[in-house]
């Protein structure tokens, strides 16, 4: 993790082409878009909800809140770059990360149209393929989603890794 140590240091955040090379997901199904602080066990990220994203037309239009499970999966996809950078140097990584477990959801606060959201994912612990992780996601600093979940790395068919690429 070189590479990461030195752009947090240099306090540039890390953009989209950094999270497109580590991870599989891709608009509009992309919830991260700067990765602002990462080292070997945590990621500080960070997403913007534009006011005119499509999610909110549909989600209690006279209300719009975002769902809880898009910021859940906003604190996974994070959790999966965490992976993904941990992994980086590794002889081959094979497989993609995906989540097989979610241990604990809690909502204390609502995330509408407008609001920049700050993602957090953190390794708890890794045995062997698994991934024990948790997160949370705030909303001008104040808690708005903490989750407990596990990920491993899934490997296709033909042995092909999405989403990763080695140095």
């Amino acid at each position: 993790m070189e590479a990461t140590m030195e752009a947090s240091e240099s306090n540039e955040p890390m953009g989209q082409d950094f999270i497109q090379e580590r991870i599989p997901h891709r608009p509009p199904f992309l919830w991260l878009d700067r990765i602002l602080e990462l080292d070997e066990t945590t990621i500080r990220a960070e997403k913007l909800l534009p006011a005119d994203l499509e999610v909110f037309q549909g989600h209690y239009p006279d209300y719009p809140i975002m769902p809880g499970v898009l910021l859940c999966e906003a604190v996974f996809q994070a959790g999966a770059l965490l992976i993904s950078e941990t992994l980086r140097g590794e002889q081959k990584i094979k497989g993609v990360p995906v989540l097989t477990r979610i241990l604990g959801a809690k909502f204390k606060r609502e995330v509408g149209p407008g609001d920049t959201v700050e993602i957090q994912a953190g390794l708890k612990e890794r045995l062997g393929p698994a991934w024990f992780m948790k997160g949370s996601v705030r909303i001008k600093g104040k808690m708005a989603v903490q989750v407990e979940f596990a990920c491993a790395l899934k490997e296709d068919e033909q042995g092909r890794v999405h989403g990763f690429s080695s140095p």
